[in-house]
């Protein structure tokens, strides 16, 4: 969750590094620090609670000099926000610098044993251990001390350290979180993730788990933990600055929600054929047509579309298919079934639940197909087929493109095993690009109704089948972004205990796109209206079942009803955005929150 940044190169180092913690803000954090190596081989530290603005600040009153370094932003997991707690750490000679995402599950008992040595800590982390193991292990060798220091951390990191007395490599490690380095001429870079490093090369290596590197400004040399030497090619980053740019937009929400067009179209276009057919890579159609049932798993917006998918693949192709979210399914016994094929779904293809599903699930000898949006993700390289969503980069927390191209991908895979009508499902993939567009190019009808209702205290999203997994989804970006009270349930649940909670403070949304269903939503909407709540029905044009009912109709483009999803939920989407911006919220980067979850 945290956010790791370094340089080593010609240049001053740190505004590259404030500069890089920039691009990274999206993470989510509560404080920010960078460090340095002086030309006189001094460690400067500067670090701070707060946002960036506040290391801006301190680095302007108090200049660090120096072309090695690294930042960080930190997200509290052991200790308080404060200074003390905020990254670089340092050992007691302030020799040493660490930054470290992710936790280190033994540290308590490490920190028992450096004490006994007359080792003293300035703060409560778990990341403070790894700076004062390094230094009980240096002896001249930075390399071989993060080499003997790792192997003795239990949990998961991605660490990069500096030396006083080598100014002249940078030395990173990773276990179970991300870590990219970037080379361009006369530099070399690192960054928790891609954007940070765009301004500077598209040119990028990615660390292994267990794997440590050295980087110097003209080298890369990486070594497992044995210390043999491994070979890595470059891979080249294919999109460009303006991706991770917000390009006149107020809000990377917002410009993501409005990207979906071409996102979907995007993802679309490679699983077809010259012919427009569906057409998958040999290994990955065979995988999913021998498959005789699905396990599909994801983590928060991922599973949602888990969810979504399980209803439109059983439909049509009559596959059961099994749905657990993966920080349940790494701990429940798993039974095997014959013919069983496991889905794993995550944007950044880092998070660590979903990552350590997958490594059960391959320990049970099931095949694995991962559905991800980073090309070199963990999950890409050790699921055994990957298949791209190729929305482009998200920056904004809340996830928009990266979910509707997710289910994009399912609903193909769903068309490709459909036993009937692949015809005119294929036909209604190929329109939700199109539509997409038509219904974006009215949302100012939605942002009116969040001018309205932005201040409603409760908020309930309710649907039956593809509807009520949609709710799901709606309830939590609303909730993410707004820090409105929003649930979600099956409509038929409404007299199961929701509907104590209905009166005249509560906005009721009811998405309404299985026309067999029609008649008892309206009797489910007209429930909550006759407790003094306000209605809320998002359904297809030409729709008028619910006319006399609801406050408030949005109307979506007809589509097939089991791929309504895609745009149902833009629709909340939008009303999430213009709520959290209506109640003075920053949507891009909402409080508690991370963009990638690579710690439990």
């Amino acid at each position: 969750m945290c956010g790791i940044v370094g340089y080593i190169g010609n240049e001053v180092s740190s505004p590259i590094l404030l500069e890089a913690l920039r691009r990274l803000e999206y993470r989510g954090y509560d404080s920010a620090g960078i460090a340095v190596i002086s030309k006189e081989r001094n460690l400067q530290v500067r670090k701070i609670k707060g946002r960036l603005s506040n290391l801006e600040l301190l680095v302007e009153q108090n200049p660090v000099e120096g072309s090695c370094g690294i930042g960080h932003t930190r997200w509290a997991t052991h200790g308080e926000p404060s200074d003390l707690n905020s990254h670089p750490h340092t050992d007691v000679s302030q020799s040493i610098a660490v930054v470290h995402n992710a936790i280190i599950e033994n540290h308590s008992q490490i920190r028992t044993w450096l004490e006994k040595h007359q080792v003293s800590f300035s703060s409560q982390t778990d990341s403070e251990v790894i700076a004062h193991l390094i230094d009980f292990h240096y002896n001249g060798d930075l390399l071989l001390a993060v080499r003997e220091s790792v192997e003795r951390l239990e949990g998961s990191y991605a660490i990069a350290v500096v030396c006083a007395d080598q100014p002249d490599i940078l030395v990173v490690a990773r276990k179970d979180s991300p870590l990219v380095i970037g080379r361009s001429e006369g530099a070399t870079l690192i960054a928790s993730d891609v954007p940070p490093l765009l301004s500077h090369t598209r040119e990028v290596q990615y660390l292994n788990d267990l794997e440590v590197a050295v980087l110097s400004k003209d080298s890369v040399h990486i070594y497992n933990l044995e210390g043999e030497e491994l070979s890595r090619p470059c891979e080249i980053i294919d999109w460009d600055m303006e991706a991770a740019e917000k390009c006149g937009y107020e809000h990377f929400m917002l410009k993501e929600i409005c990207e979906q067009p071409k996102a979907l179209g995007d993802t679309l276009r490679p699983k077809l054929d010259k012919q427009g057919k569906l057409s998958f890579p040999v290994d990955i159609e065979s995988l999913i047509k021998d498959a005789s049932h699905l396990l599909i798993t994801g983590c928060g917006t991922a599973y949602h579309a888990a969810m979504v998918a399980s209803y439109v693949i059983e439909q049509v192709a009559a596959i059961p298919v099994e749905v657990v979210i993966a920080s349940e399914l790494r701990y429940k016994r798993h039974i095997r079934k014959e013919g069983e094929i496991c889905i794993l779904i995550s944007q950044s293809g880092e998070t660590a639940d979903t990552i350590a599903a997958l490594r059960m699930l391959k320990n049970l000898g099931i095949p694995t197909l991962a559905i991800t949006n980073v090309v070199g993700c963990t999950l890409s390289r050790e699921a055994d087929k990957v298949l791209y969503t190729n929305a482009g980069p998200e920056i904004a927390v809340a996830s928009t493109k990266a979910f509707t191209t997710q289910l994009l991908s399912l609903f193909s895979l769903a068309t490709l095993l459909a036993k009937a009508d692949q015809s005119a499902l294929l036909e209604a993939l190929q329109q939700l690009p199109s539509q997409a567009q038509r219904l974006l190019d009215r949302q100012e009808d939605i942002q009116r109704f969040a001018a309205n209702q932005f201040n409603k205290t409760k908020v309930f999203f309710m649907g039956r089948l593809v509807d009520y997994a949609i709710s799901l989804e709606s309830a939590l970006k609303l909730k993410e972004i707004s820090y409105t009270h929003s649930e979600a349930f099956a409509a038929g649940e409404l007299k199961h205990g929701p509907i104590a909670l209905v009166d005249t403070s509560t906005l009721v949304v009811a998405l309404c796109t299985q026309p067999s269903l029609f008649a008892k939503m309206d009797s489910n909407i007209k429930e909550v209206k006759a407790r003094g709540a306000t209605a809320l029905v998002i359904t297809f044009e030409q729709v008028h079942t619910f006319d006399e009912t609801a406050d408030t109709i949005f109307r979506i483009p007809q589509t097939h009803p089991l791929f309504s999803p895609i745009l149902s939920v833009m629709v909340s989407q939008l009303y999430a955005y213009y709520c959290s911006v209506q109640k003075g919220n920053d949507p891009d980067k909402p409080r508690n929150l991370a963009k990638s979850v690579t710690v439990e």
